[in-house]
Parts: structure tokens; sequence; C-alpha cells
């Protein structure tokens, strides 16, 4: 449902400059699913932040 919503998104994009639609629906594919990987990778990197942060602080305590 996300990659059609990117795709109508796209294409929508893409036609207000006179163009069929097809590269902008196609663009808008990748970006949804561009999006949803640097989502993942944004996550995964302050879930790793905070371990780390976590771990620097309790050897300081020591």
């Amino acid at each position: 449902m996300k990659n059609v919503v990117g795709t109508v998104i796209g294409a929508a994009i893409d036609r207000r400059d006179g163009d069929s639609g097809v590269k902008g629906a196609i663009l808008g594919y990748v970006a949804s699913g561009t999006v949803k990987t640097v989502a993942k990778l944004g996550t995964l990197a302050a879930i790793g932040y905070g371990v780390v942060s976590m771990v620097r602080r309790g050897a300081a305590r020591r």
C-alpha cells in the first residue's frame, strides 16, 4: 500500500512538468522503498548509540 501511494504521488508530480508520469511513478516507488530503509537504519543507529552511551556511563562509574 505504501508503494502505491509513493507511485501515485510521484506520477502526479511528474505530470505537472507535462510528462507522462511514468518516470515519476518509478521514482516515487523507489523513493518509498528508500525512505523505509533509511528509517530502519536510523532507528538501528539510535538504538546502537543508546547502548554505547549506557555502556560508557557504566564503565565510568566503576
